[in-house]
């Protein structure tokens, strides 16, 4: 009786133990996408994000338990609640800046040709805004609205710097503050950033042009190993069964795992070439 007393107080204590893990981790993941959907202009609910979060964080598994049959699949699967959210919120800010990146050009030379007609910055800024699409047009809408409340250029230029994490921003702010500090011709200097950085791009669009081939090498090579496998369990369910029911099989397809993402990462590193 004191055996079972212990057992269930241990049990009690455990699953109390694992529900304050999953709402803080819950939590502390719903504070991670909020923040980050806040920088991309998307604003969500925090208490709406943190449920969402600990209901896939229990429905996954159940999911997983129930489509498998196998306790060990539905515990593999739990840590893509914390793995899938990050690689999608980690593309969203890559494509994000990756527009920026391609809008930068044109949203200068805008305003080039808006101080060249006699206005000044925060007119031509106003005008470029306004002709411009998103993302682009709501970092500099947000730099408008913090020159028009009385904030310094120069604070405010460093602060959109700080929000659009392209190297090549700071380009942009030099020729901005040099302008203002010691003169000179803003609309000249703007376009000539744009130019620069126009040809990086066409450069950078190249490389990925000349490096296409060594990617689809890289996810041909990791995807074939997989589809082998689904088509040898096809085959022979029999024969294969070991591979997913034996502690030696389980072995084998963590050494496999751990080679095919070691293979794709050095393609990866190899056809990733920075200008």
């Amino acid at each position: 009786m004191v055996v079972f007393a212990g057992a269930s107080v241990a049990i009690w204590l455990i699953a109390q133990a694992v529900r304050a893990s999953l709402a803080s981790g819950s939590r502390r993941l719903a504070s991670e996408v909020e923040r980050s959907l806040a920088d991309a202009f998307v604003f969500v609910s925090r208490q709406r994000t943190a449920a969402v979060t600990l209901i896939a964080m229990v429905a996954l598994p159940v999911l997983s338990l129930l489509l498998s049959g196998s306790v060990l699949v539905a515990l593999a699967s739990l840590p893509l609640v914390w793995f899938v959210p990050r690689r999608v919120l980690s593309w969203m800010r890559t494509r994000r800046i990756e527009t920026l990146e391609r809008q930068l050009p044109d949203m200068l030379l805008m305003i080039a040709g808006g101080l060249r007609a006699g206005a000044s910055f925060p007119i031509a800024l106003e005008s470029a805004v306004q002709e411009s699409v998103p993302p682009i047009s709501q970092e500099f809408d947000l730099l408008l609205r913090e020159i028009r409340l009385g904030i310094d250029l120069d604070v405010a230029m460093r602060n959109i710097e700080q929000r659009i994490p392209v190297p090549d921003f700071m380009m942009v702010t030099a020729a901005v503050m040099i302008s203002r500090e010691v003169g000179g011709n803003l609309a000249q200097a703007l376009e000539s950033v744009a130019s620069t950085l126009r040809d990086k791009l066409q450069m950078e669009g190249k490389i990925r042009a000349l490096t296409s081939q060594g990617r689809m090498q890289g996810i041909v090579m990791t995807c074939l190993p997989l589809f082998l496998m689904m088509v040898l369990r096809a085959m022979e369910p029999v024969a294969m069964a070991p591979l997913f029911t034996s502690p030696i099989g389980w072995a084998t397809l963590a050494v496999v795992a751990a080679m095919e993402l070691l293979g794709y990462a050095s393609i990866a590193r190899i056809v990733r070439i920075n200008v």
